[in-house]
């Protein structure tokens, strides 16, 4: 093996106005390995690879590519030193095919006949043990089959060094599986890999070495063979982090929630949710679980007043007066006098329940200003609500006048999940309240919702990681094409049943695994 390491970096800095993203980075990638790359949000981590990438340029320090200095102004400039990166939000052509974005801006020399190009496409396929049909349009493909593609369009383009960001958050269990059986190959093959990840089982089921950063300054790195995920977690964070999720058992369970062959439609008449139907109790976590785009939002959403149902019921007894409520038809406004509150997390966080250019108490009022009794809006509780928050999720900011749009994706979410739960809802939903959030972060909102469903709270949690779904759940529901798909005990199932039900869209098909299923 070559003993020259594939890149060094010397002495990276990297600034944003007052912000420094990296510090005086020094680290090494050597040839034919694996190597994950560990921190908290806001830690330098896609930084550092945009860097190496060529989107960001450094303001100091050295890139060194098998030993020699070198300058990336561009990505352009990194393929042509080898180097490739696959973003977590893909950069692909919805209309056109798997083989069109792959050879997409393709400057090779050559007569461009897409019957080679397709046969080229075809060979690096069959060589790593990809599944790929190159015709296949981008909007008909899963989220793994876009992620091959968009590997494929790097080592088209000749790359031997990979970067891959958060290449797992949104794969089934099989997928994944299969996505690091490939990359094993490319190892093998002499490629190297570069991973992003928040999920320390993955790091040490698949990389070499583990390189750490925290509040963008290199930290270490470690032998994967040689470590544990607590003593990743301490060099991540500076101290001792508690890696278990407290599910306590459930308590004065009794129906709070019930939906009920509940169906609604885009306007192309394309069913987003066909007949689903379940139930969320008081003093229970319940997980619902599916591929991305299976229909978790719109469900959501509808619960919460927010899309137009077709057919169906849904609903919802108060506690206080043991009334039955039928949510259908009702506004968001009227849902949440009943006690329904909805933390909906999406990717845009600034598009739903906080707003950007106001700060974080002004966000905080945005529950309570309707309560005031004279015109002048009361600051003192919301701001008081804002430092308790700030505090106890350790979100970073110079101070809660902060504007909120001034904070990184992983502080925004700790304020709309921390202001959410502070309201005492009596039904609690949660859609990704951890994605983009550091270990230490996502186990404080494990802790949250664990205590809100000791208070008799029905909480409803969507989430795309399986190990976390199987621990702090009590019940899975899983979603998929809009339909229910089964309903799983957590205490008892397995990863591979609630991923086999991802890919299935028909009840027909349940009878084919056993275990903890329950239709």
């Amino acid at each position: 093996m070559n003993q020259t390491p594939a890149i060094e970096l010397r002495n990276i800095t990297k600034q944003f106005g007052s912000i420094t993203a990296n510090k005086d980075v020094s680290m090494t990638v050597n040839h034919g390995e694996i190597l994950s790359i560990l921190g908290e949000n806001g830690s330098g981590k896609t930084t550092l690879m945009n860097m190496i990438s060529g989107i960001y340029f450094p303001d100091k320090g050295e890139i060194l590519i098998d030993g020699e200095e070198v300058v990336i102004r561009s990505p352009k400039d990194a393929f042509e030193h080898k180097i490739g990166m696959i973003h977590q939000h893909f950069k692909l052509v919805d209309v056109f095919s798997a083989a069109e974005n792959i050879v997409l801006g393709i400057e090779d020399g050559k007569k461009f006949v897409m019957k080679n190009y397709v046969e080229e496409i075809k060979k690096i396929s069959e060589s790593y043990g990809f599944e790929l049909d190159p015709s296949k349009k981008i909007y008909e493909m899963s989220v793994s089959e876009k992620q091959t593609v968009e590997i494929i369009k790097v080592l088209f383009r000749g790359a031997d060094i990979l970067i891959l960001d958060e290449p797992t958050a949104v794969l089934t269990p099989q997928e994944t599986r299969k996505l690091f059986a490939i990359l094993r190959k490319m190892r093998e093959a002499g490629k190297t890999i570069i991973i992003i990840t928040h999920k320390l089982h993955e790091v040490l089921s698949l990389s070499d070495r583990v390189t750490v950063l925290r509040k963008g300054e290199y930290i270490g790195t470690v032998n994967t063979s040689e470590t544990t995920e607590a003593e990743l977690t301490e060099m991540m964070v500076g101290k001792k982090v508690s890696l278990n999720i407290k599910r306590s058992e459930p308590k004065n369970v009794s129906p709070r929630l019930t939906v009920k062959d509940i169906s609604c439609m885009n306007r192309d008449g394309i069913k987003l949710l066909d007949d689903v139907s379940f139930t969320a109790n008081s003093g229970e976590i319940l997980g619902i679980a599916g591929i991305a785009g299976s229909g978790q939002r719109e469900l959501l959403e509808a619960i919460a007043g927010l899309q137009h149902i077709d057919s169906g019921s849904i609903i919802y007894k108060n506690p206080k007066t043991g009334t039955e409520e039928e949510l259908k038809g009702k506004t968001p406004r009227q849902i949440r006098e009943l006690g329904v509150r909805l933390a909906f997390v999406p990717e845009d966080r600034l598009g739903m329940g906080l707003v950007g250019n106001m700060d974080i108490v002004d966000n905080m009022m945005l529950r309570s200003y309707r309560k005031g009794k004279s015109v002048f809006l009361e600051r003192k509780a919301p701001k008081n609500l804002a430092d308790d928050i700030v505090e106890r999720l350790e979100v970073v900011t110079p101070g809660v006048e902060t504007p909120v749009r001034k904070l990184s994706g992983g502080n925004v979410q700790k304020v709309l999940v921390g202001r959410e739960i502070a309201s005492s809802p009596k039904l609690l939903m949660v859609a990704y309240p951890v994605r983009g959030l550091d270990i230490n972060s996502a186990y404080m909102i494990y802790n949250l919702l664990n205590e809100q469903k000791e208070k008799g709270t029905a909480v409803i949690f969507v989430g795309e990681d399986l190990d976390v779904l199987l621990e702090l759940c009590d019940r899975i529901v899983v979603i998929g094409g809009g339909k229910i798909s089964g309903t799983v005990d957590a205490t008892k199932a397995t990863k591979e049943e609630i991923g086999y039900l991802m890919t299935k869209s028909s009840s027909e098909d349940m009878a084919e695994i056993g275990g903890g299923i329950n239709e």
